[in-house]
């Protein structure tokens, strides 16, 4: 059974991908750059997202107005981690904040925050599990645009292209696994915790 709380990603040793979605006048210079450029506003929040299908929903196949470009990024798992370690959930859990003073404060004083949001499916209907958001403003978009992106692809076609494939035959290339989280960082973020594996049981219990 899938975590209600867990981040799924394309990733490898020292990467990992994720979604955003612009408009042409911002989508074209980032792409010619292989960064971020202007007109791309460093002042507002912006939101990454591990999930390609939550992409999906939220552009409509990159066919809503000002988001007709979606692009994949490339972060260091070393910079996604450093926003991870800044972020503060967007909503008062009281799992996880001592107070919702306390956590209006820690959100008030953090440059990063946590969405979970339902996962969607091929056909991008809600899924009982959930999926991973994470707003950046201040100082971490600056490390997020000089320091943390490695590159920057433009998939609109294969956007175009899944959007016209019948859901039965959607399927993601490479797909997405769940993401490795530290435990400090999947409690920081409200993370459901990963059940153990027989490896990790049998090593506890001395093989028993």
């Amino acid at each position: 059974m899938t975590p209600w709380r867990q981040i799924r990603a394309v990733y490898d040793d020292s990467s990992i991908v994720v979604y955003q979605a612009y408009s042409q006048a911002i989508a074209g210079p980032a792409v010619a750059a292989g960064r971020f450029v202007a007109p791309f506003s460093r002042e507002r929040m912006t939101w990454i997202k591990p999930s390609f299908y939550w992409m999906m929903y939220r552009s409509g196949w990159a066919r809503k107005p000002g988001q007709e470009r979606v692009l994949a990024i490339r972060l260091s798992r070393a910079g996604f981690e450093e926003a991870l370690s800044w972020a503060v959930l967007s909503h008062f859990d009281p799992a996880l904040h001592d107070s919702e003073a306390a956590w209006r404060a820690a959100l008030a004083a953090s440059p990063v925050r946590i969405q979970w949001d339902p996962e969607r499916s091929a056909t991008l209907e809600p899924l009982p599990y959930r999926s991973l958001q994470m707003g950046l403003s201040g100082p971490a978009v600056e490390r997020y645009v000089d320091d943390w992106t490695l590159d920057l692809t433009d998939v609109t076609p294969r956007v175009h292209t899944l959007a016209a494939t019948p859901p039965a035959d959607r399927v993601l290339d490479p797909p997405e696994r769940p993401y490795p989280l530290p435990d400090t960082l999947a409690t920081r973020i409200g993370a459901t915790p990963a059940a153990p594996t027989a490896a990790a049981t049998a090593n506890a219990t001395g093989g028993q």
